[in-house]
């Protein structure tokens, strides 16, 4: 599955899963009969799945999950929100960066400012009222200029000023928002076991 970790490379033909079709994984004998997955390796698959599509490590990703555990409501959906609400994430769905882990570098090297404040930790967790901007003498940089010259779907949880490169947290993100068809009940399961 095509997981848009390049930025722009992946949107354009140059991407290197377009059009490749495996009959065999690579690295592999051809065999005649493939080996059915079990309920564990599918959960695996999708848990893996999410953690490379947010860049998080073993660690951080079941941290999280502690985390939505814990709190009142359902524990998928909840998951789902802390993770769309880190600092990497957020500055990423703005368009202030071409991927997560470019949002990440940024963020790790200061560019990124929260409420005025200079945050270089990029599992910050965003809230209601937060204002995410680039420091002044950042601006200058050919990354956020190249970010935000591509025209990207900012959702409505967010808003952007683009001349001030500025947003704001208007809203709780919701499970709708997400952009990724993710299977959120057998990463439950996996961990529950």
């Amino acid at each position: 599955m095509k997981l848009y970790l390049k930025g722009d490379k992946c949107y354009s033909e140059k991407c290197p899963l377009e059009g490749v079709k495996f009959i065999n994984p690579p690295g592999e004998k051809p065999k005649r009969w493939y080996s059915r997955e079990s309920a564990y390796g599918t959960q695996l698959r999708e848990k893996q799945r999410v953690k490379t599509i947010y860049g998080l490590r073993e660690r951080q990703f079941k941290n999280l999950f502690v985390k939505a555990s814990k709190s009142e409501g359902v524990t998928g959906e909840i998951f789902l929100i802390l993770l769309e609400r880190r600092l990497d994430n957020t500055v990423y769905r703005l368009g202030l960066a071409t991927s997560r882990q470019q949002a990440r570098q940024a963020i790790v090297h200061g560019h990124i400012k929260i409420n005025g404040k200079k945050v270089d930790i990029p599992s910050f967790q965003v809230s209601i009222g937060d204002v995410i901007s680039v420091r002044e003498k950042s601006k200058k940089l050919l990354l956020f200029s190249f970010s935000l010259e591509h025209e990207v779907e900012v959702p409505d949880w967010l808003t952007l000023n683009r001349d001030k490169m500025e947003g704001k947290v208007i809203g709780e993100p919701q499970r709708e928002h997400i952009e990724y068809p993710i299977k959120e009940n057998l990463i439950i399961e996996l961990y529950s076991k």
